[in-house]
């Protein structure tokens, strides 16, 4: 069955629109690259090996590059690994300053772009400012301006930016300018916050993946063929490849997950309405049966929590976001491994996993079983009906909102857009009484996995974050196992095993290549995966916990790291 035969919920007509497109937003686009161009900094590039089209095609790994070739400077590599939580108390210190660690990490990220296509736009300039001006206080008080000062954070380039075109990956949306920054990057500035990067995503927000008009294709940190994930794409490359101390990313279908999984760092959806999302674009204003989250991404579950403990507890987002819950951030210690009860599910009942997964989550498995974490088999429930319930609630207005940002331009629809406008009953309106009966299934869904973990005494569910290591860019189809938690609204964190897949023994075994397919869908997913084609992906896998048990969740996360010594920093 080929991707095309999938599109049957939305003739995707009246989108696009090339004449208009061309003669009115194509120069809008142009002046946009070439912006972003200017902005990469002579003094930080590299020259690369080769053409970036050879080293995709090779499967080039730019980070394990990065420490071959000695890219950095000895204080540089010890600045950009190490921690943020160590970087911030370094410089509460004094034994840091702003602009050393600023200019470290600007300079990682700017050859993370060079090799990624991670950035959306590049302010070098005024990251440099806004550290000399924290040194210039922190000099004149003798302390630091809040809890993050002087720490270099990334960010998702949906949220509105005072005085920044954000787009949201809609090329209709370059004329959109706000003129205050949106509520978290606001809470973060007021932490002391430096801010130099916003990154890529894809058109709609909806992908798994990466691709618009503007830059195109953000890439894999440890492999260039394959894809960063979606939609905090760049993100994913930024923060893996060490170009940003913690990044900021959104998930309402696995966007903040699966570039976690994918690019090699650690990343965590919080429950709703711990992270204000007031200020930013996208095309879900309004829609409330299944709500986007905001949420850290770092190479440390330590800076994971840091992120979420000051954002919370010092920014109180409440006072600026009428939605946010006056819900401080616990403190909860790290549990020993035999107080923990796992339930883990091996495989969604939709989509098999791939040889580098199923070896990912035994081996995971395995060393948690043999530190005494009390390992259960979880069986998945009803997760073929929350599957097709999200869908529908993802294009309930019948794509009203989609067709809206995309046909002001008339750009050209990118493959996964077309996708994703294929979801549930594309473009069908549902009524509010239809909406409704969604949420009454969605309401149904979270009674009876909260009831089941509560009644088994399962503390957590362990589970694949996709069924695959990163894909290819743009064969990215399936995301059910990240899909299933919007839904649930569950706190999960994706965490990496420190294990990459290894075409010598990840291939499909004689008794895989009889498998019959449950579905169509499962068919296109599982013949993607070809070895040769994956080399040295990062296995994550991810761990969820009940709805507003995310201090739980990252806690346990701190104890699985520890037991697999998944150290995300080299020395």
């Amino acid at each position: 069955m080929s991707f095309e035969s999938f599109l049957v919920h939305d003739k995707l007509e009246n989108y696009e629109d090339p004449v208009k497109y061309n003669k009115d937003w194509l120069p809008l686009v142009e002046k946009y690259r070439s912006d972003l161009a200017d902005a990469t900094s002579e003094e930080y590039k590299i020259k690369l090996p080769k053409p970036i089209d050879t080293l995709i095609a090779e499967q080039f790994n730019p980070l394990d590059y990065l420490y071959k070739e000695k890219l950095l400077t000895k204080e540089e590599f010890a600045i950009t690994d190490s921690s943020a939580t160590d970087l911030a108390a370094k410089i509460a210190k004094g034994d840091l300053t702003s602009v050393e660690v600023y200019k470290a990490f600007a300079k990682r990220a700017v050859i993370a772009h060079q090799f990624t296509n991670c950035a959306l736009e590049l302010f070098l300039d005024e990251g440099l400012k806004r550290a000399e001006f924290l040194d210039d206080y922190y000099k004149k008080n003798g302390k630091t301006i809040g809890p993050l000062h002087g720490v270099p954070i990334s960010l998702k380039e949906q949220m509105n930016y005072k005085n920044k075109i954000t787009h949201g990956g809609y090329v209709s949306q370059l004329k959109h300018i706000p003129t205050e920054h949106g509520v978290t990057i606001q809470i973060l500035e007021n932490l002391g916050a430096v801010f130099y990067i916003r990154t890529n995503q894809p058109q709609t927000l909806m992908h798994l993946d990466s691709n618009n008009n503007l830059i195109g294709l953000s890439k894999n940190p440890f492999n260039l063929l394959l894809s960063s994930g979606g939609s905090s794409s760049g993100e994913g490359s930024v923060v893996a490849f060490g170009g940003s101390a913690i990044g900021v990313g959104s998930d309402i279908g696995g966007s903040i997950r699966g570039p976690s999984a994918f690019s090699g760092c650690h990343g965590l959806r919080p429950t709703t309405k711990r992270v204000s999302l007031h200020g930013g674009v996208s095309a879900g204003a309004g829609q409330e049966s299944v709500g986007a989250v905001a949420g850290p991404m770092a190479r440390s579950i330590d800076d994971i929590d840091l992120w979420m403990k000051t954002y919370i507890n010092d920014g109180k987002p409440w006072d600026l976001d009428h939605a946010s819950l006056p819900m401080p951030w616990r403190e909860v210690p790290k549990p020993a491994a035999k107080d923990l009860t796992i339930g883990v599910m091996y495989d969604d009942g939709l989509v098999r996993p791939s040889p580098p997964i199923v070896r990912g989550l035994k081996d995971t498995v395995d060393k948690l079983k043999a530190a005494g974490v009390n390992i259960v088999e979880f069986k998945p429930i009803r997760t073929k009906e929350a599957y097709e319930t999200v869908h529908k609630m993802y294009t309930c207005d019948g794509n009203y909102m989609q067709h809206k940002l995309l046909s002001e331009s008339g750009e050209p629809l990118t493959k996964l857009t077309k996708w994703n406008l294929n979801y549930g009953d594309g473009s069908k309106a549902y009524t509010v009484a239809e909406n409704r009966e969604l949420n009454v299934v969605r309401d149904s869904l979270r009674h009876e996995y909260t009831e089941f973990l509560v009644n088994n005494k399962i503390d957590f569910i362990l589970s694949p974050t996709y069924n695959n290591v990163a894909p290819k860019s743009e064969e990215v189809y399936n995301w059910s196992y990240t899909s299933l938690f919007n839904i649930l609204d569950f706190p999960t964190l994706v965490f990496q095993t420190g294990l990459f897949q290894d075409p010598a023994i990840d291939k499909w075994t004689e008794e895989d290549l009889k498998y019959e397919f449950r579905s169509e869908l499962e068919k296109l997913e599982n013949s993607s995966y070809k070895p040769d084609e994956f080399i040295g992906a990062p296995i994550g896998l991810q761990l969820s916990g009940r709805r507003y048990f995310d201090e739980e969740v990252v806690a346990a996360g701190k104890t699985i790291v520890d037991i697999l010594k998944a150290d995300l920093f080299k020395h």
